[in-house]
């Protein structure tokens, strides 16, 4: 059985109802057999002696109890509100901008940078653009023909004695040829 399956409500019936006289080493024959842990067993034990026998046959919710890192309505408010004074004020008013100008406000709660995005998307006043760099910018550019395209970049260099040198790179732009050809140096 994996760490978070839960387990099957037939073996947390036979948990619940299990006799207080069992004989030593029964419950790790049991938890083998069926593949829980002992820690398990035990829990779902403690729970059905507590709780009562039809509390053991329902798993509890894994939700947590609270959510420290979760964003007031006033945070929200106050982020939706700086970005409104930014563009009204003609200046950038994206997730950087206003966590930066919050920061400089000296405001207390200051969200990321992504949670303030979203926060935006949820009141609406930003769209959603997830293609906005286009998927050619992805491929690396490529020239058909070799000796055709040179990309040249140079570097200037100061050596131990204080003179200056600059320092060529030379790159053929077609994949089966990245180096310089003979007789150029």
């Amino acid at each position: 059985m994996a760490v978070n399956e839960p387990i099957d409500p037939r073996v947390r019936l036979a948990i619940s109802q299990w006799p207080d006289d069992a004989p030593r080493g029964a419950v790790s024959t049991f938890c083998a057999e069926h593949g829980i842990s002992r820690k398990s067993f035990y829990a779902l034990r403690q729970r059905a002696i507590a709780d009562g026998q039809a509390a053991v046959l329902q798993p509890r919710t894994r939700r947590p109890k609270s959510s420290p890192s979760r964003l007031s309505d006033e945070v929200k408010a106050q982020a939706v509100a700086v970005r409104a004074a930014l563009e009204a004020s003609g200046l950038d008013h994206g997730p950087i901008s206003v966590h930066d100008k919050m920061h400089a406000m000296g405001l207390p709660r200051v969200p990321s940078t992504a949670a303030l995005a979203r926060i935006f998307r949820e009141a609406g006043v930003a769209r959603l653009e997830p293609k906005k760099k286009p998927r050619s910018a992805w491929r690396r550019f490529v020239y058909p023909a070799p000796n055709a395209c040179w990309q040249l970049d140079a570097t200037e260099y100061v050596l131990s004695g204080g003179r200056t040198c600059v320092i060529f790179q030379l790159i053929d732009d077609h994949p089966l040829r990245g180096r310089l050809p003979r007789g150029v140096v």
